[in-house]
């Protein structure tokens, strides 16, 4: 089957070389995405590819899809997190909104004219989302939001935000239109990598939302509402992953070829050649544990959670390590702000942090083994 995507996969890599390769660096430097590359991504429809089609099958439709992260991750870790955000929050609406609500935002959820954001983090609450201090209150025929949401992707620029509140029902979800009224947004810069996500805090004044604006059912936005956000989030960005130490990968096989030392090239060093044959084993592993996930997804297959969770899990880890040794390649070289070496290893780092951290997800996984056994 992987021969099958063979000339999709070059399309996608070849629209990230001319489209997003080009930004990289610059988005980086400037904490910001530049408008044409958004225009790129809606124009090509990559904001489409991670809602439901009944004109594709759904196996093809999911390595398609997992496909346009790796290739956007390739290119640049901040632009595949914009695609990331929006899938994520737009996964939720389309399995979960009401049929007035999906007839509404799909289409422009799709097409990228609507940016959409998950909102759930918030400053005192990270992995213990069931823990939110945000608050939703039923004020007469409306809600009423109080509270604060923080280090959001793209919360600078998104349009809706699908945001997690504490109800006396419990952890529920709500469309947060970004006009809303009492909603201010605070840029947040300067972080360690992928800085061009564009982070945000949302400051919740008493924003007053409609019943309209109530995504599910009172109670049911962390366990299911977010539950399918994070889900697919973490499936996407395994890919991301994927496509982040395979630009790794490359740049070490290219310089270890040129680069000489002690008058012959590092490439025929062996400890070198050592370094290599792992980063190009376990980037074929992580590549492979993405692909069965996508199938298991695509077949609703029971498992397909913990085989998500387990990619992510694996393929954040296994970009740490192609980093780390795509700079010990690259020495002093690649420690500079000239070259991109330094820009993979900083966002490499924060694939362990964001969609769960690697300590929430191996507690989550030894879970679903437990469970398993019985």
């Amino acid at each position: 089957m992987l021969e099958e995507f063979a000339d999709l996969e070059r399309e996608y890599r070849a629209f990230a070389d001319e489209h997003v390769a080009p930004h990289a660096a610059l988005i980086d430097r400037e904490e910001c995405i530049p408008t044409e590359v958004v225009e790129a991504l809606r124009n090509a429809g990559l904001f489409a590819t991670g809602f439901p089609s009944r004109d594709q099958d759904p196996i093809a439709a999911n390595l398609r899809h997992g496909l346009v992260h790796e290739a956007l991750g390739f290119a640049s870790a901040s632009v595949q997190g914009l695609v990331n955000v929006h899938h994520m929050a737009g996964s939720a609406i389309a399995r979960w909104g009401s049929p007035a609500q999906k007839e509404h935002w799909v289409p422009r959820l799709a097409s990228g004219e609507v940016k959409a954001a998950l909102a759930i983090t918030e400053p005192n609450v990270g992995s213990d989302a069931a823990a939110v201090e945000t608050r939703a209150v039923v004020d007469g025929d409306a809600w009423l939001l109080r509270g604060a949401k923080c280090w959001i992707t793209y919360g600078q620029n998104a349009d809706l935000f699908v945001l997690l509140a504490a109800t006396e029902q419990g952890g529920t979800a709500f469309l947060v239109p970004r006009r809303s009224a009492n909603l201010h947004i605070e840029p947040i810069r300067g972080v360690l990598g992928c800085r061009g996500y564009m982070l945000a805090r949302l400051h919740l004044d008493g924003v007053r939302l409609s019943s309209e604006h109530l995504l599910g059912k009172p109670g049911f936005g962390l366990t299911h509402v977010m539950a399918t956000g994070l889900e697919s989030g973490r499936y996407n960005l395994a890919w991301g992953c994927v496509g982040l130490a395979r630009a790794c990968l490359d740049a070490s096989l290219e310089y270890a070829h040129e680069r000489r030392q002690f008058g012959a090239p590092l490439a025929s060093f062996q400890l070198v050649q050592q370094m290599i044959a792992r980063m190009m084993t376990e980037v074929h592993a992580a590549r492979l544990v993405c692909w069965h996930a996508g199938v298991l997804r695509a077949r609703r297959d029971p498992s397909a959670i913990k085989e998500a969770t387990m990619a992510k899990y694996y393929a954040s880890t296994v970009v740490n390590r192609v980093a780390h040794d795509t700079l010990q390649i690259h020495g002093a070289n690649g420690c500079g702000s000239g070259s991109p070496i330094e820009r993979y290893v900083r966002d490499a780092r924060i694939m362990e942090i964001i969609e769960g951290s690697t300590q929430v997800l191996e507690l989550a996984i030894a879970r679903y083994g437990y469970q398993e056994r019985g």
